[in-house]
């Protein structure tokens, strides 16, 4: 229920963020595909970064947006519910990029608020590097109404599981894998890194950061359908659906769905092996012929 203490701050809609400068550096992008256990030669050695690496220049420009329209009491009720990027180019080493971001809408609905942030990162002369849609859910919390856009769709067609995957690509979540995903994409959150905090928060311990499943998913498609070519991805999204935690087995089925313009549109998902559930779904790869 809605309660005029909790009401959202309309005013903060649309409303961008200040500018946060980010400078990338060879050993980042390094430390980032260790920290992901990325296989691809170009990321390992920091010649280009890998795709999820876009999350970490935006990082501080995500969390402005939902202090602007949330009520700050329901911050530690956020959560992640999905991710799309949207990529104009790869982050390459010498990159100084400029980004900001800003709330664009909120759906109230029975369990919960989502909200949708926008996010664009530029070079300092002005250039489109990429876009990125955050879904984040207010949980427990009812807004009461719909306004503003919403992130785009990116459902997964039921219908293409009438037939096997093109591709499955095994994983594994090392025990000490948030140890060093969390210092390598600058995420301090200590349901990652504090067995205590996280019970505490009612997890059964530490989980994995859903930004570090969604690279181990990016990796898999990158390999399988893209050539390991990072230039040729122009759309990555998913919806994190349950969590995961060090020393899982994971999954990433991946299908064809769509092939026009150049591109070819896949879906995917990845399972928690032995769990009989999904850590990711609603995952789509927008790929192009040629770089």
């Amino acid at each position: 229920m809605m309660s005029d203490d909790l009401a959202f701050d309309d005013a903060g809609l649309d409303k961008w963020s200040d500018e946060d400068r980010f400078e990338v550096t060879r050993e980042r992008i390094v430390e980032y595909a260790e920290a992901t256990n990325d296989p691809i030669a170009a990321h390992r050695t920091g010649v280009l970064a890998p795709p999820v690496f876009a999350i970490v220049p935006v990082f501080e420009s995500l969390l402005v947006p939902a202090v602007e329209v949330a009520p700050v009491e329901l911050i530690p009720r956020v959560v992640h519910g999905e991710q799309d990027f949207h990529f104009h180019r790869p982050i390459r080493p010498g990159d100084q990029l400029v980004s900001r971001g800003k709330m664009i809408g909120y759906e109230g609905l029975e369990k919960g608020t989502r909200a949708a942030i926008y996010l664009e990162c530029r070079t300092e002369d002005g250039e489109l590097v990429n876009e990125q849609y955050v879904t984040c859910f207010f949980r427990g919390h009812n807004a009461g109404k719909k306004i503003g856009e919403l992130s785009p769709e990116h459902r997964f067609d039921a219908a293409l599981r009438d037939g096997a995957p093109i591709a499955k690509v095994a994983a594994h979540i090392d025990a000490d894998q948030t140890f060093r995903y969390g210092p390598a994409a600058g995420d301090p959150m200590p349901i990652h890194l504090d067995e205590e905090v996280a019970k505490s928060a009612g997890l059964p311990g530490i989980i994995a950061h859903g930004l570090c499943t969604m690279a181990f998913a990016s990796w898999a498609v990158l390999t399988e359908v893209a050539g390991s070519d990072v230039n040729r991805l122009k759309r990555l999204a998913v919806r994190f659906s349950k969590m995961v935690l060090p020393g899982d087995d994971l999954e990433t089925r991946i299908w064809q769905a769509d092939s026009s313009g150049g591109t070819t549109t896949y879906a995917f998902e990845t399972a928690r092996l032995g769990a009989d559930e999904m850590a990711i779904t609603d995952g789509l790869a927008v790929i192009a012929e040629e770089a």
